[in-house]
């Protein structure tokens, strides 16, 4: 079992249950003790594509976190909760509603390299605590600035307010890099726009390589656990390595690789590779300066060498 389950995670669920909902179908499969991890945290109360890594595959699971995603989100313009979502307390209101215009000329300023504060409801740590533990706490948590990069925003639909032309809602699909938090950029969006805003819906169509079309409802994963066939859900490891080229190697050289041995990289263009002995995927590896170097390692064999 090393491949990958893309589940389409449902609301209200964290991402810390789902991969324990993975471990246990994998049991109950009769797959027993798997190593597994998710490529990338959804918040409960968002949807949408979680890769969850299992068995070697867990090694490949930094590349996703650090992978672009893609949202569908939707913002309520006229009320900001503390949480910027909809499980938090209101804080802030505001009687005005932008037009659909008014949201067309500001976007060209949230595309590109931007600046965002984190919200204070999230995970990252402050002085060794939780930003969302501290803010729980009732302390006044300062977040700062980070550098990320939406490729792009665009507008796919929104509901209308009373008043001609103004918006109650508005929903966006964001092509962003790593780092980005959609409940700041929502915030950020309102604010611009001369009002406030919360996020009321986000769900996640695309992490890195893998999108909707490839994820499974938990019930689903459930079905397949009772009747074994849950390896028929699975997605080859090297799913999450399509844009990486491949680099066919000879027994002898995967040996040398799987201890760890630099091998000769003349003529191998610069960069990573899948260094792939026959079907099995052997080692992530860097090329450079005429040199093939082991970035991570698989202890994948064929059934003649086991």
């Amino acid at each position: 079992m090393h491949g990958w389950i893309i589940l389409d995670k449902p609301h209200g669920l964290g991402s810390t249950q789902a991969v324990a909902a993975v471990k246990r179908a994998l049991r109950d499969s009769g797959a027993g003790k798997c190593k597994v991890g998710h490529g990338g945290t959804l918040d409960p109360l968002a949807t949408g594509v979680l890769p969850v890594a299992v068995g070697e595959a867990t090694k490949l699971a930094g590349r996703m976190l650090d992978s672009d995603k893609i949202y569908d989100f939707t913002v309520a313009f006229g009320t900001q909760t503390d949480t910027l979502d909809l499980e938090g307390a209101i804080i802030a209101t505001s009687d005005h509603r932008p037009t659909l215009a008014e949201v067309e000329a500001i976007l060209p300023r949230f595309t590109g390299s931007i600046e965002q504060a984190p919200p204070a409801y999230s995970a990252i740590l402050i002085d060794g605590q939780r930003a969302y533990d501290l803010a729980r706490a009732g302390q006044d948590v300062e977040m700062k600035l980070r550098s990320v990069t939406i490729h792009a925003l665009t507008p796919v639909r929104f509901e209308l307010a009373e008043g001609e032309g103004l918006l109650a809602t508005l929903t966006l699909t964001a092509h962003v890099s790593k780092g980005t938090y959609i409940r700041s950029l929502a915030r950020d969006i309102a604010r611009a726009l001369g009002t406030v805003g919360h996020v009321t819906m986000l769900r996640r169509v695309k992490a890195g390589p893998f999108g909707l079309d490839q994820a499974i409802s938990l019930d689903k994963l459930r079905q397949a656990a009772n009747e074994r066939e849950i390896g028929q859900l699975m997605l080859p490891l090297t799913t999450g390595l399509d844009d990486i080229p491949a680099l066919p190697v000879d027994p002898d050289q995967a040996l040398a690789l799987r201890q760890g041995r630099i091998l000769d990289g003349a003529g191998v263009a610069t960069g990573l590779h899948l260094a792939i002995d026959g079907i099995i995927p052997v080692a992530l590896v860097n090329a450079e300066g005429g040199e093939i170097r082991v970035v991570r390692g698989f202890n994948l064999m064929s059934k003649e060498e086991e």
